[in-house]
């Protein structure tokens, strides 16, 4: 596969996975498994034809499109080595996109150029109930087709092993799993010190889960929370556990798209509390400012059903905005409270990361609304520009974050999952092929040098 540049789409996801097919049609297919909400095919790619599933799902965050190139870049290996196919008893099924309607809608960005600016003024991600991985209400009360279609190919696999491939916008990489994987925060710290991409060693999302081992995280099993306790606790049940009653173990590969080098800084500051401070105090104020200013806008939008599709995330992320500030913040914290984990630079970095996260998607989002409505009466574009430009820029010239090219991206996270493929299967017993009795599978996944 030639190097990568930029970012595939959907469409050309489902051509390269169709033209990968006709040149291997005896070890590779391509189906339809579903259709989602707006009618667009959701294809699996499948390569080999072993007895031990794994499943890959790409693209399950519409404005996460790594994952597409990624699924791609496994099924070529895949193709090209036995060990990971005929030697494993192993079938590679490869889900190109979990969210094709989403991730249309990130396309204004996806050819580049990739800076920060033009990511978040043209970023989408619908609202948190609308996110295929989440069960709210239970597998049995499903409401997308894209969850569904997921669901179903869980239940018909029983894959010894899913891989759910995730991006960071800013940040650093690391992993969840809902059981461990001895050995794979090594292959993780190998693979991204290779390729010079920043390991996440405090993230927001795994704020409270354990350690695994550095950047490798267990997510908890969920329990009842609210909506902001769900980022962080796991306290919606998702497709990650739903296969888990078939001995699945489930890894969540997080990898950045601009990395942040403090993200991995052990470094304890002299008064954490006062940089907890100055981020909630940031956060909360920058969501007030953008409440003030959806206030504004929102009698001029109308009700189409585009800008309720843009105004659900954005009423999610000022609705949970103050209840995360205020759940770092020493000075408002409610004493019973679970204790935030001890505090190193990277922990705090984190955080200051996600607060101003939320703010940015927000003013995003509100500048394509704005802008998409053709008026704007109250004068919100040039203010939103000041902030979109004074915000990245502190991601930029304050975080120090840096670009990191899709091919670097594609390949650590292609990596991941073939360190977690090999210790799963490790755990799970590769069993010979019929006819290949006594010869016993290879262990060693090969990896790509540079």
């Amino acid at each position: 596969m030639p190097p990568l540049r930029r970012y595939p789409t959907v469409d050309e996801l489902g051509v390269r996975a169709a033209a990968l097919v006709a040149r291997r049609p005896d070890d590779a297919r391509l189906r339809r498994v579903g259709t989602s909400r707006a009618g667009t095919p959701m294809l699996l790619l499948s390569v080999g034809h072993g007895r031990r599933q794994v499943l890959v799902v790409a693209g399950p965050h519409a404005n996460e499109p790594v994952g597409g190139a990624t699924v791609l870049r496994l099924a070529e290996r895949a193709l090209a080595d036995p060990r990971l196919t005929e030697d494993a008893d192993a079938t590679w099924n490869l889900l190109l996109c979990l969210d094709p309607d989403g991730s249309r809608r990130n396309e204004a960005w996806l050819q580049g150029p990739y800076t920060l600016g033009h990511y978040f003024r043209h970023f989408f991600r619908p609202g948190f109930l609308e996110q295929p991985e989440w069960l709210p209400d239970g597998p049995d009360g499903a409401a997308l087709p894209e969850t569904r279609v997921l669901l179903a190919l869980q239940d018909e696999l029983k894959p010894f092993l899913q891989c759910s491939l995730h991006g960071v916008d800013v940040g650093g990489a690391f992993v969840e799993l809902t059981r461990d994987l001895p050995g794979l925060s090594q292959r993780v710290a190998h693979s991204a010190a290779r390729l010079g991409i920043p390991r996440e060693l405090g993230p927001y999302d795994t704020l409270y889960w354990p350690a695994l081992g550095p950047a490798v995280y267990r997510v908890p099993p969920p329990h009842r929370g609210d909506l902001a306790a769900a980022i962080t606790e796991a306290a919606v049940d998702s497709t990650w556990f739903h296969p888990q009653p078939y001995g699945t173990v489930t890894a969540i590969v997080e990898a950045p798209m601009w990395g942040v080098d403090a993200v991995e800084d052990r470094a304890r500051p002299d008064d954490p509390d006062a940089v907890l401070r100055s981020v909630s105090r940031t956060l909360r104020h920058d969501t007030r400012v953008l409440g003030d200013v959806l206030a504004r806008v929102r009698p001029g939008l109308g009700s189409s059903p585009d800008v309720t599709c843009l105004l659900a995330p954005v009423d999610d992320y000022l609705l949970v905005g103050p209840g995360i500030a205020d759940s770092w913040d020493p000075d408002v914290r409610d004493a019973g409270a679970r204790p935030l984990p001890p505090l190193d630079t990277a922990r705090l970095t984190a955080l200051r990361l996600a607060g101003r996260r939320v703010a940015l998607r927000t003013a995003g989002l509100l500048h394509q609304l704005v802008t998409a409505s053709g008026q704007d009466p109250g004068e919100a574009l040039p203010e939103l520009d000041r902030l979109i430009d004074t915000w990245c820029a502190d991601y930029r010239d304050g975080c120090g974050a840096r670009w990191i090219p899709v091919a670097r991206q594609v390949e650590y996270q292609a990596r991941v999952v073939l360190a977690a493929f090999e210790l799963a299967g490790r755990r799970a017993g590769a069993r010979p092929r019929s006819g290949d009795s006594g010869r016993t599978a290879r262990a060693a996944v090969p990896v790509r040098r540079e």
